[in-house]
């Protein structure tokens, strides 16, 4: 029997390790539907080089640091995803978001071959992100058009029309933090629990044949 389709946007950035997680969460709903979703790529630190800097210099207190980690850490132990631990490194995440953007064209498979492997490439590779050489590399392995990777390391206008078009999104529908995930008109903020997306997308479901 086929699966019913469901329609969400996800909000998301490379470089937040909430947004790997709560990525591998939606998997669990391809069990029960045929997901669409709409990658909205925000930038959540612009502020930050290509160069990439520790995450001390991110402006946390030590007592918000701290319970982001905390929390990483118990979501991590719940997943039991590949993550390296000692990983205390960011970066501009603005080109590897393009990239990933200029590969939505040409289908699934090559999209998210590039979405899967830009997460991996940093919070298990530990590879920075934010250099167009590694990008180029990421876009080789996963066979995507030298073309289209000239485009989004370019910084395309199209491309970052698409990139604003999602800030632009993300204040009407008052969206405060990566991951979020709008289901219908559920909007869930944080790594949902699997309970919750399936919730939601039920209601969605219901909420469109009545």
């Amino acid at each position: 029997m086929d699966k019913p389709e469901l329609k969400l946007s996800v909000f998301s950035d490379y470089i937040c390790p909430f947004s790997y997680i709560g990525h591998h969460r939606l998997q669990q709903l391809k069990n029960d539907y045929d997901l669409k979703i709409n990658w909205c790529l925000i930038e959540i630190h612009p502020e930050t080089p290509a160069s990439g800097m520790p995450t001390t210099e991110l402006d946390y207190s030590s007592e918000q640091w701290q319970g982001l980690v905390n929390s990483l850490n118990d979501l991590l132990d719940d997943e039991q995803l590949p993550f390296k631990h000692e990983h205390n490194f960011t970066t501009n995440s603005h080109q590897a978001l393009l990239l990933a953007e200029a590969c939505k064209p040409l289908g699934a498979d090559i999209f998210y071959r590039v979405h899967n492997r830009l997460f991996e490439a940093f919070f298990v590779d530990m590879i920075n992100i934010g250099d167009a050489n590694e990008l180029k590399k990421i876009a080789d392995d996963c066979d995507v058009p030298d073309e289209i990777t000239a485009q989004a390391l370019s910084s395309n206008s199209k491309l970052e029309e698409h990139l604003k078009l999602y800030l632009q999104y993300a204040q009407q529908a008052q969206i405060s933090g990566v991951p979020s995930t709008i289901i219908g008109q559920k909007k869930l903020t944080g790594v949902s629990s699997i309970q919750s997306l399936k919730k939601a997308a039920e209601e969605s479901l219901t909420d469109a044949v009545s």
